[in-house]
């Protein structure tokens, strides 16, 4: 039985801290919009996971690239640590989107560009546990992940770029001037910014436990190839 490290455990009790201060700056600290009230609250959270969730696919980019050149099946953790916990990540961003949607755009979803890319980003990594799990050999499997990973991770930076490259009702939360078209006062930034920041640790904090997962994963893996030998 695996010890949790003890930097793992300092991060679990930070994770729970700043998700608790990040939630009173957005539903306290924040001033209401004007505009839309009280639900653009929601848009803390819907941006910090958004943001870990991109993160992630490029991560797991990064070590698909990683595997492919050094076959170590340690790259291979990673990238499923990073695959698992940006998809649940991101879910949720696209729930908290329809959430923000419904009173501000009068529908729960709209076949808007940035929305299809996100819902298409999603599916794509939904079927890449799919996929995996119908491949048997490992190092196959890792092989398979890794050349996924890539070309699934083109799809984070599309996802980010689309509202800049296309006209949409989607709003540019980072920008300038006309760009802007959801302008946040001081207090808004702090709450925005912070949300970034505690869902970046909380992320870091799922990973590591997701890694530790993978290897255990791992070893009862090898021992059922030896007993079947």
């Amino acid at each position: 039985m695996q010890t949790k490290p003890l930097m793992l455990k300092i991060l679990d009790v930070a994770s729970i801290i700043v998700l608790a201060i990040s939630t009173y700056l957005a539903l306290v600290f924040a001033p209401t919009e004007a505009v839309m009230g009280d639900v653009q609250r929601v848009f803390y959270f819907h941006i910090g996971t958004a943001w870990v969730g991109l993160v992630g696919f490029v991560l797991a980019a990064g070590t698909g690239i990683a595997y492919l050149v050094t076959k170590d099946m340690k790259w291979d953790r990673l990238e499923v640590a990073a695959v698992e916990v940006s998809t649940i990540f991101f879910f949720i961003t696209i729930v908290l989107g329809s959430i923000w949607a419904r009173p501000a755009w009068n529908t729960w979803w709209t076949w808007d560009p940035r929305l299809t890319t996100a819902a298409v980003t999603e599916l794509i990594y939904i079927a890449f546990f799919m996929l995996r799990q119908g491949i048997e050999d490992p190092e196959r499997r890792a092989r398979f992940g890794a050349v996924y990973a890539i070309l699934g991770g083109l799809s984070a930076p599309i996802t980010f770029m689309v509202i800049r490259l296309f006209r949409t009702i989607h709003p540019i939360v980072v920008g300038s001037g006309q760009d802007e078209k959801l302008p946040l006062t001081s207090d808004m930034r702090v709450a925005f910014f912070f949300a970034l920041f505690a869902f970046t640790v909380i992320f870091v904090d799922l990973m590591w436990h997701r890694i530790r997962l993978g290897s255990l994963e791992e070893k009862v893996e090898q021992l059922k190839l030896k007993v079947s030998m």
